[in-house]
């Protein structure tokens, strides 16, 4: 409520990991007049880090997940202060999906979003193609502030940095606007990554089902990744006697809870079959 009462805009972009994102936000900032960036962890404002910390900076795979969506209290704290003192009017979201974008407006308690731009929107698919070569062959990520920013907050985790020029306009109107990012090798880069496999996955969600409800019988379960979240179809034969609407559903909000809780994935889609009623 208080988010709206300030009249604070929301915007997002959304792409898979590797397809740009970064790059091109500080772009499509000045194109929508945005104040402010929230990215991998950061509340970026006029190219500085405000609050936040790097997801970048965590040496496993996972932890970066988590602190890009803010499940550490302290971290998640100083990001919504700074947010409510620096008289942000808009922001933009950096996330792989929109599950992502959504999980993030509600840790931060932001309205939803009023416009979400897929990176396809505004690069070619050539353009992606390069920062997918690019992320997969080097390793490396772009945050939008200048290298001395990042150095000042991350050290060890600098590799390079870059300078963008922006012209708008025409004529003796036309002007020109220098943005510098950084380029950074992430420090679970650096170790490998950390997968969660499809069977184990499976287990906990078989976990999930016999501890919320126990007189449910998985019939089938299907576990997909797609690349930045996970796709889940799960069959269940049920008992003959239960409130199927509502017994479904709160089984559909616990699985999700605890999957993004314990494993800190994102979860794009669970969808939930009864396959038939049984006898208890």
């Amino acid at each position: 409520m208080v988010w709206h009462m300030r009249g604070l805009k929301v915007y997002a972009l959304v792409g898979k990991s590797g397809t740009g994102k970064s790059f091109r936000a500080r772009l499509l900032a000045e194109k929508l007049k945005i104040d402010a960036l929230i990215d991998d962890g950061l509340l970026i404002k006029d190219q500085k880090i405000i609050a936040g910390k790097s997801a970048k900076k965590e040496a496993a795979y996972l932890a970066a997940v988590k602190t890009a969506l803010f499940t550490d209290p302290n971290h998640r704290a100083q990001v919504k202060k700074a947010l409510e003192s620096s008289k942000i009017k808009r922001v933009l979201l950096l996330g792989t999906s929109d599950r992502m974008i959504q999980k993030i407006c509600e840790i931060l308690q932001l309205p939803k979003p009023t416009k979400i731009i897929q990176i396809e929107d505004i690069a070619t698919a050539d353009e992606i193609n390069t920062a997918i070569h690019y992320r997969k062959h080097h390793g490396k990520h772009v945050i939008p502030v200048p290298a001395i920013e990042v150095k000042k907050n991350y050290p060890k985790i600098m590799a390079d940095s870059l300078k963008i020029m922006l012209r708008s306009g025409f004529g003796m109107f036309k002007r020109s606007k220098l943005y510098e990012k950084t380029v950074v090798r992430p420090e679970f880069s650096n170790r490998g990554v950390i997968n969660i496999s499809e069977a184990a996955l499976s287990q906990m969600i078989m976990h999930c089902v016999a501890e919320h409800s126990p007189g449910f019988k998985i019939h089938k379960l299907v576990v997909r990744q797609d690349g930045t979240g996970y796709s889940m179809n799960l069959h269940l034969d049920v008992p003959f006697g239960r409130e199927l609407a509502a017994s479904i559903h709160d089984l559909h909000t616990y699985i999700i809870e605890k999957l993004e809780q314990y494993t800190g994935i994102i979860v794009d889609e669970l969808n939930i079959t009864v396959n038939k009623i049984i006898d208890k």
